[in-house]
């Protein structure tokens, strides 16, 4: 670890920070706090670029959605259908729900759009947004710089024993996918026959 930091720089790990806080990347932003405690990163930039990757990220599907919404939901089956849970706590928890979405898996992303279209204001929803935002950076790094002070040795342990059977590992994923891959394969000719 301590070698790839010392050739690439702490800049991979912040666009990937950033990349992964775009979409629901709370491991990205947990193992940005371990590496926070361990001095790979520094804890206030990854707060920093973690709310302003979420924050831009929830406006921009929120105008998406306040623009698009509708006829976005009409075209896309899966997401109208995830859509339906969604608009029932934002009409149950308007305020509630839009402070703590981010916490909520599996409807993180679909959510700011959602509340585009049904049309909350958009004010209140920059205003919640970043409240919720910061709630949201806070809580994460610090979590994950809490499992770099309390788990950092194992942690550290894990990854090099990951490191020293890598190669195995990767030989193991791509057999086996191969395996799979033949078996359908197999599968597919015999009922074609």
């Amino acid at each position: 670890m301590e070698q790839f930091f010392l050739e690439h720089g702490p800049y991979i790990a912040y666009i990937i920070l950033f990349l992964g806080s775009l979409v629901e990347g709370e491991s990205v932003v947990l193992t940005a706090g371990i590496l926070a405690y361990k001095g790979f990163l520094s804890f206030p930039a990854i707060i920093a670029i973690s709310f302003t990757a979420t924050l831009f990220a929830d406006q921009a599907l929120f105008f998406i959605g306040r623009l698009y919404g509708p006829g976005l939901l009409e075209r896309k089956p899966q997401l109208k259908e995830k859509s339906q849970r969604v608009f029932e706590l934002l009409h149950k928890y308007n305020i509630w729900f839009i402070l703590t979405f981010r916490f909520i898996y599996g409807i993180r992303t679909v959510s700011p759009l959602i509340i585009g279209t049904a049309g909350i204001p958009i004010k209140r929803f920059v205003i919640l947004n970043f409240i919720a935002a910061v709630i949201w950076s806070v809580l994460s790094c610090s979590a994950g710089y809490a499992l770099g002070h309390f788990f950092g040795h194992d942690l550290e342990h894990m990854m090099e024993v990951a490191m020293k059977y890598q190669k195995i590992t990767i030989g193991g994923i791509i057999a086996l996918i191969a395996i799979i891959f033949l078996i359908r394969r197999w599968r597919r000719n015999k009922n074609n026959s």
